[in-house]
């Protein structure tokens, strides 16, 4: 069985996204992923992962570290012996970096995605907008660059979203239904207010409803004042994995544009999601699961790709009310 890299540099939600492609490496290769600190928890739970490589680029992740020659070289260590590459971005990145120091460590056949001439450094190139369509789902176009280097899913494989199966966490929750609200992203740009996101808890409590609030350590500030009185404050108390399991027991889920999302659609939990259009929702909407798409996907931060909100009173979110998301939510629970 050939070693084959599959890289995808940029964030958690990126790497899950990647899984469809990377079961199909897997499906006759040994993968080892390549990633940033921050997407290596959730490489770490995708089936047909062998190993994971960790490294922050500078051209992908922020903020970017600084280019040292040392990093450089360890890197390129750490790479020989791969028979093969797949190098998975989105539309605006470029593999080209990355392609250039797997032919310094000897990788023979390079497979990517570029706009620009590429020379020798991929072997296998498809063209964006050309022969690869851009306006597609994130998994599906990661698919396309697998299969452009000869790799397929199985037929048994459906393409959607899937983890390792996730820790029991009973002791965590407790019995009976449930639902999560997830209230944090890393960019100000896709969090739906606070406020709002507090009344929503105490609008569903009121209705009879038991809601979980879930966050990152460093969002505990956040996840307390969301949960408030009404809602269980589980900010900073959950690994990645309890995090799956969490959301694998829900009844539903509301989240942004952020990593839990896709963790929620690869766990098959229902999601409403209030979407900031400052990246298309074709490509990173939660794929493969019953969704109900929440923001004004046509306001002024269309496509601007902004991290901080470049619009006086984040209307795209903010417009949106906590019963718009109680109505949105209703079909899910029946």
């Amino acid at each position: 069985m050939s070693r084959v890299l599959v890289a995808r540099l940029d964030s958690l939600g990126d790497v899950l996204l990647a899984g469809p492609a990377i079961r199909a490496v897997a499906a006759t290769g040994e993968v080892t992923v390549l990633c940033s600190t921050q997407g290596a928890p959730a490489a770490r739970m995708l089936p047909g992962v062998s190993d994971v490589i960790v490294w922050n680029s500078p051209w992908i992740v922020a903020a970017a570290p600084s280019v040292e020659p040392a990093d450089i070289e360890q890197l390129v260590s750490a790479l020989r012996g791969f028979d093969e590459a797949v190098i998975l971005t989105s539309f605006h990145q470029s593999p080209l970096p990355l392609a250039l120091l797997l032919r310094l460590a000897g990788v023979s056949k390079i497979t990517g995605a570029s706009v620009d001439y590429a020379g020798s450094l991929l072997d296998v190139r498809l063209r964006p907008g050309e022969d690869l369509a851009e306006n597609q789902p994130e998994p599906e176009r990661a698919l396309a660059i697998a299969a452009a280097a000869g790799f397929a899913l199985p037929e048994r494989d459906d393409g959607r979203l899937a983890v390792k199966p996730p820790p029991d966490v009973h002791r965590l929750t407790g019995s009976g239904p449930f639902l999560v609200v997830h209230p944090g992203a890393d960019a100000p740009a896709r969090t739906w207010p606070a406020d709002h996101h507090a009344e929503l808890v105490r609008l569903l409590a009121e209705a009879g409803r038991r809601v979980l609030v879930t966050g990152a350590a460093g969002e505990k500030a956040l996840t307390a004042a969301v949960a408030g009185r009404w809602g269980e404050d589980f900010g900073g108390r959950l690994t990645l994995p309890e995090l799956a399991g969490v959301l694998a027991g829900a009844d539903a889920v509301v989240v942004g544009n952020t990593g839990p999302a896709h963790l929620a659609a690869a766990v098959g939990t229902p999601v409403v999601s209030l979407f900031s259009p400052v990246v298309p929702a074709i490509k990173w909407a939660p794929y493969g699961v019953t969704c109900v798409l929440l923001g004004d996907q046509d306001a002024p931060c269309k496509d601007s790709r902004a991290r901080i909100c470049p619009i006086p009173g984040h209307p795209c979110l903010s417009r949106t009310t906590p019963k718009d998301v109680v109505a949105a939510l209703s079909p899910l629970l029946q």
